[in-house]
């Protein structure tokens, strides 16, 4: 990720944007990050991504909470995550 300081960007401002169209772009403030920019595609693709590896780590917690469990009727219950998670992951 390339880096540039606030002033930098106000005097560069088009060539910025150009770069953080194709990859995030780090912005500092006296030497410190500060902001980064990005492009509505890349935003929307992290977006995409941390909903996914959310999804799956709550289908992990529920799975281990199911095996767990001691509930009557869990036959049914597992049967029909089973096939819920399979209607899921297909999707990713």
């Amino acid at each position: 990720m390339q880096s540039y300081s606030l002033k930098e960007v106000r005097e560069l401002q088009d060539e910025v944007l150009e770069k953080a169209a194709v990859e995030p772009i780090l912005l500092t403030e006296e030497s410190k990050p500060g902001y980064v920019i990005m492009s509505v595609q890349n935003y929307q693709q992290l977006l995409d991504k941390l909903t996914a590896l959310e999804d799956r780590a709550l289908g992990q917690l529920a799975e281990t909470a199911l095996k767990n469990s001691q509930m009557v009727g869990v036959e049914t219950f597992t049967a029909e995550l089973q096939r819920l998670a399979s209607l899921e992951s297909s999707d990713l």
